[in-house]
């Protein structure tokens, strides 16, 4: 994983693939309503969502991941904000009582995100200073 790419396998939604996820997106994901960085990108997060909906099993991490593969600001395998959004990623998985490379199913990580940091009104004390948060608060 962590290729820049999604496999054969990802690519045709099958449930017995792994994806590796950022803790942050979670919450991002969320309220995604086709706004990004670019349109490959937002294309991508689009494809990401859809293929996340069917559960398959997703592991937990800091670090790049498969939705970051078709981000402007990956370079090389590190985020040009990697220590804002490590920051995300590190509160996400205390919240949610997870620890990098923790795998679960989709709805699972999902929920406690839910749970734990959006219905706990803790989105805003994570990550409030984000660009994208106007979309979130107008949610």
């Amino acid at each position: 994983m962590g290729d820049g790419k999604l496999s054969d396998c990802k690519i045709s939604g099958s449930k017995a693939c792994d994806y590796k996820i950022r803790a942050h997106h979670g919450m991002c994901l969320a309220f995604f309503e086709g706004k990004g960085y670019s349109s490959e990108f937002t294309m991508h997060m689009g494809k990401m969502k859809q293929l996340l909906s069917e559960n398959p099993e997703v592991y937990i991490f800091s670090e790049t991941d498969d939705i970051c593969s078709f981000c402007p600001n990956n370079k090389a395998g590190v985020c040009l904000s990697e220590g804002k959004v490590k920051n995300y990623d590190s509160q996400v998985l205390a919240l949610c009582g997870l620890r990098s490379g923790t795998g679960l199913l989709w709805k699972d990580f999902e929920k406690l995100v839910e749970t734990n940091i959006l219905k706990a009104g803790k989105r805003k004390d994570i990550c409030g200073g984000c660009q994208w948060n106007y979309i979130c608060e107008n949610a």
